[in-house]
């Protein structure tokens, strides 16, 4: 299943699983304090703890950064306003989609949107679209290049060239896109 590495002399508990399907190492710190690595099949047990000790200063700001948080943290406003501007953003989203649909000629199963802390939006394998209802605050360019971005996943599912060629297709600046993205 996996191992259980400890840091700062055991202050720091991270569970190191192995995924085939991962191709890069993903360091998680949760709101609960726990940290998982997940490696790819062909790195090592003994590599991903030495990875996790040259990362030990970022895994305890990030826990302590969850500890200064309060324990729920709510919109900005009543669950009224929330769930209003969810419903906003799903109308704003569904119409986008429609539109983009006619460049890109692609289908989907169903879209939700969602109250989610680290993505933008996500595109799964059974052509199902979330989008993250903070879009709705976004500039209107970069809300239309995550929305472009999911539906492009639905013919590459990775970010290889062709995945790139397919945004290009309406972004040719999505390397800027990106980088403002990154920026938020």
């Amino acid at each position: 299943m996996g191992e259980t590495v400890l840091l700062e002399n055991g202050a720091i508990s991270c569970v190191v699983k192995k995924n085939r399907r991962v191709r890069y190492a993903r360091l998680a710190v949760h709101r609960d304090g726990s940290v998982v690595l997940t490696l790819p099949f062909f790195v090592s047990y003994g590599k991903g703890k030495e990875f996790l000790e040259s990362k030990v200063n970022w895994i305890r700001e990030k826990i302590q950064a969850f500890a200064l948080e309060p324990e729920h943290l709510l919109f900005r406003g009543s669950i009224k306003e929330y769930k209003a501007s969810k419903n906003e953003a799903k109308r704003l989203i569904e119409e986008r989609l429609a539109y983009f649909q006619k460049v890109y000629l692609v289908s989907w199963k169903r879209v939700s949107i969602r109250n989610q802390k680290t993505r933008w939006g996500s595109c799964s394998r059974g052509g199902n679209l979330s989008f993250n209802y903070r879009l709705l605050l976004l500039p209107p360019h970069l809300c239309d290049y995550v929305i472009v971005h999911e539906l492009c996943h639905l013919r590459e599912m990775n970010h290889g060239a062709k995945f790139w060629a397919l945004v290009a297709i309406t972004f040719l600046d999505y390397k800027k896109l990106r980088q403002e993205m990154r920026l938020l």
